[in-house]
């Protein structure tokens, strides 16, 4: 069990048998009453968000989870496929309540896989990732009305917004909380 008070994010909580990962926490200490936390948590099953108001002191119980270290192979219609490179071990992540993740998911790039009661329940994105831009359009001298930027799609699928000077073929970092980019990477 855990206090309110001490959730902060990235904690997992059980809550009606369904593990949930806390996404915003918000301390509120009003001028009158007792001080309380908004909570915003996605259900790692479903993907669904919940909003949930707890004083500091009402304890919630949270859940132990194991995070490893895996390879992403491939996804199919239903699954995404991982494979633990130390022991060869090969874990299905039900596409459900990820698609938000697959856009960052690249073939043989390595992630942190959420692993509670066994099964995997949900995939860590790395802040930070290194993309390459499959397509974009050619920029005209002058054109820099929008602030000097153009949207790219990148091999994933994902589409950011970049400098006019980036061309198809270049790699580049995005941010992965924001999708923004950050910069172009030279290989």
């Amino acid at each position: 069990m855990i206090r309110a008070g001490e959730i902060a994010k990235g904690v997992h909580l059980l809550i009606k048998d369904d593990p949930y990962e806390v996404v915003e926490r918000e301390f509120v200490n009003p001028g009158k009453g007792s001080a309380f936390v908004r909570l915003k948590m996605k259900n790692l099953k479903t993907g669904q968000v919940l909003k949930q108001t707890a004083k500091t002191q009402d304890t919630l119980e949270d859940i132990q989870v194991e995070n490893k270290y895996v390879q992403f192979l491939y996804a199919d219609d239903d699954f995404f496929h991982f494979m633990d490179t130390k022991s060869y071990e090969q874990f299905e992540v039900h596409k459900e309540g990820l698609t938000d993740k697959q856009v960052f998911l690249k073939e043989g790039e390595e992630y942190q896989l959420v692993i509670w009661e066994s099964s995997p329940i949900d995939v860590i994105i790395p802040y930070k990732m290194v993309f390459e831009v499959t397509e974009t359009q050619e920029a005209l001298k002058g054109d820099t009305v929008t602030g000097g930027t153009k949207p790219v799609t990148l091999e994933t699928g994902l589409v950011v917004r970049v400098p006019l000077f980036i061309k198809q073929g270049d790699k580049v970092l995005v941010n992965t909380e924001t999708l923004e980019y950050v910069e172009r990477v030279n290989t």
